[in-house]
């Protein structure tokens, strides 16, 4: 009997704390309702007046704006039927005399101004460095005018970038044995043979041999050099669109890992009449500049401003002979080798 008492009791426990609970949750209910609707009445009573006045304010301004709006376009249609606007004409002269300023007088000497400035601004966007300041460079014709190659006549802006330009590279040997190559120096010349572009490139891998005794290149001049990809974009841009003249081009360009379309090259060791020389054989730039021109290059350590400028001479020799039998085999456009 005392267990089933026990279990009645535990089971009004039960229901009484059921039924508290839910006195005490529809009472906490009731007070986060009042709260509910105390804090709507305090924020938004001042939010329904407002609009309220907004809606009264729009009712009565439109009425306003449209009166001003007619009372000022009657004044100004008024204003503009009067003799006041057209008696202040006085203006016009001023202006006439301001655009006397810029006569076309002067935009023919700007104009003229900004081409004579061109090439120097295209150098100095490819931060060329000043013609023969890097390296001692040696004049192929000493005993000649300077004003004078080969018959063409050099104009007065020295130092530009010319249709025609004459490039060579000096390469140090990298590698296993050191017989591959890698690029060293790059040198560009004009048509008049002014150095318009030459740098040392630094080594992107260890060099075994600098070949010194033939590249002219040391340790030194690697180490103070120019990034690779640096001077690749630099002579590729100066290169675009020209005639690009040189001996054995096509090493040069692989060290540059460069193209160049084929009709704009001019390589002096594929020139056939250049080749009867040496009997069908490619000759060296060495030997051409020997026997076609009557110069000794190459007698000790090599200088590729040197070496561009023979070959921009050997062209220049040339340039009337060979120019036509291009335009024969390609059908292209005949190129004036007169042309800067």
């Amino acid at each position: 009997m005392s267990n089933g008492f026990i279990q009645e009791a535990l089971y009004l426990l039960l229901i009484v704390n059921e039924f508290v609970l839910r006195i005490v949750f529809s009472v906490i209910n009731g007070i986060f309702f009042i709260l509910k609707l105390l804090l709507h009445y305090v924020f938004n009573v001042n939010m329904t007046e407002s609009s309220k006045k907004r809606k009264r304010n729009s009712n009565v301004q439109p009425n306003q704006t449209v009166g001003l709006r007619g009372v000022i376009d009657a004044n100004w249609q008024k204003f503009l039927s009067s003799n006041l606007i057209m008696d202040k004409k006085t203006e016009k002269p001023a202006q006439e005399n301001n655009k006397a300023q810029f006569s076309g007088t002067f935009r023919r000497a700007r104009k003229k101004k900004a081409k004579d400035h061109e090439n120097i601004q295209n150098m100095k966007t490819l931060n060329l460095a000043p013609t023969e300041t890097l390296v001692n460079n040696v004049d192929l014709n000493k005993n000649s005018e300077s004003n004078n190659l080969n018959g063409v006549v050099r104009k007065n802006n020295q130092n530009r970038v010319t249709k025609f330009l004459a490039m060579d590279c000096e390469m140090v040997g990298v590698g296993y044995d050191g017989n591959d190559h890698m690029l060293a120096r790059v040198s560009i010349v004009n048509k008049f043979g002014d150095c318009i572009y030459d740098k040392f490139v630094k080594a992107r891998e260890e060099v075994k041999d600098y070949r010194t005794e033939i590249s002219g290149v040391r340790k030194e001049d690697l180490l103070n050099g120019e990034e690779f990809t640096v001077v690749q974009k630099e002579v590729s841009e100066l290169l675009k669109g020209r005639i690009l003249v040189g001996h054995s081009l096509k090493n040069d360009l692989s060290v540059l890992f460069l193209s160049h379309p084929k009709r704009n090259i001019r390589d002096t060791s594929r020139y056939k009449p250049f080749r009867k020389i040496t009997k069908g054989s490619t000759p060296s730039l060495k030997r051409l500049a020997k026997e076609i021109l009557g110069i000794d290059i190459q007698s000790g350590e090599h200088s590729s401003v040197e070496d561009a400028r023979a070959a921009m001479k050997l062209y220049c020799s040339v340039a009337r002979q060979w120019e036509p039998t291009l335009v024969d085999k390609r059908g292209k456009k005949k190129v004036n080798p007169d042309d800067d």
